[in-house]
């Protein structure tokens, strides 16, 4: 009987340490596959204000994957990430308007990566606030405050309201300016009023004047968290038919969630609605640089909706893929 207990204990003993061996073996296997998939370097972002929330996003995503890989990300505004990329300062450039062809033929290459848009927005506390989102504003009424000058005074808009239109313009290149220009009907340059640095501060400007009137990126406009609207302002809604009212299908700008949705099905209209893209300048670009983008273009699409941007369809995904070259 002592034998018998001795051989099974030998048995056990050695099954034991089999199955340890090949979990070891298992485990530094998995490491060294880890460790020799896992990249290193740096990536460097600056520009557009309107994609440093998601790059900031991506960025936390990517290193979690892969850990020796260092971000460095900064907004400025959409001129000064192109400086910064064609200048060899950073690695991309973040772009929220279209390409010049310029900077193309100084060798920059705009990858798209997400959809947003740029909405006019007003003062929470404006006079005539009530009617203003019943009625909206008609492109043609938008350009006569922004560009024309011809409109000055909220009476001019809503009867029985007598206060100056303080508009709020960016003093910075900036992408959403260039946006905004365009669907009123001209160039940065043609915007009229007060200029204001970056996105946040002209947020801050219609936040702070009951007669304001501006524009900002949505994911500036809507809190991220709570998809509401951010306090003591409001989206002045577009009448995108004229008719003088805002339809139901016209309005979606409670939330982030509804505008979103607007923007990815075309009821919330290209421009003020743009591409956003990574600038790249041609050349070789590091291997970390464009794994970052590749993984941006694929699983990186799936933190955009809950970050408040539209994902790219297939065909711009595999027209974007094009674009990048290691």
């Amino acid at each position: 009987m002592k034998k018998i207990f001795q051989y099974s204990f030998s048995v056990v003993t050695l099954v034991l340490f089999l199955n340890s061996c090949k979990q070891h073996s298992s485990n530094t296997s998995d490491t060294a596959s880890n460790s020799a998939d896992s990249l290193k370097g740096s990536v460097s972002l600056s520009g557009a204000f309107a994609l440093y929330p998601i790059s900031v996003k991506w960025g936390e995503a990517y290193k979690k994957l892969h850990p020796n890989v260092k971000f460095n990300v900064n907004g400025g505004g959409a001129g000064k990430g192109m400086a910064d990329v064609l200048g060899g300062l950073v690695d991309i450039g973040n772009l929220s308007r279209d390409l010049h062809k310029a900077e193309a033929e100084q060798g920059a290459i705009a990858i798209p990566v997400a959809i947003d848009a740029v909405v006019p927005t007003i003062n929470a506390s404006n006079p005539g606030i009530k009617s203003l989102l019943q009625t909206g504003l008609t492109q043609a009424q938008f350009k006569s405050v922004f560009i024309e000058g011809k409109i000055k005074n909220w009476n001019e808009l809503i009867k029985g309201i007598n206060a100056p239109i303080n508009v709020y313009t960016r003093s910075d290149a900036a992408g959403a300016a260039e946006t905004w220009a365009a669907y009123c009907g001209g160039k940065q340059e043609d915007l009229i009023g007060s200029g204001v640095f970056g996105d946040p501060g002209l947020l801050q400007a219609v936040q702070r004047d009951p007669s304001a009137i501006g524009f900002n990126n949505i994911s500036f406009v809507y809190d991220a968290k709570t998809k509401g609207v951010q306090p003591e302002v409001k989206v002045l809604p577009i009448d995108w038919n004229a008719n003088g009212k805002i339809d139901p299908e016209e309005s979606y700008y409670d939330n982030l969630d509804s505008i979103v949705h607007a923007i990815d099905h075309g009821k919330y209209k290209k421009p003020p609605a743009r591409l956003l893209y990574f600038v790249i300048k041609k050349g070789k670009a590091p291997k970390t640089v464009v794994d970052f983008i590749q993984w941006v273009l694929t699983d990186g699409q799936a933190f955009l909706k809950e970050a408040g941007y539209v994902p790219l369809n297939p065909q711009e995904i595999e027209q974007a893929k094009l674009l990048i070259k290691p």
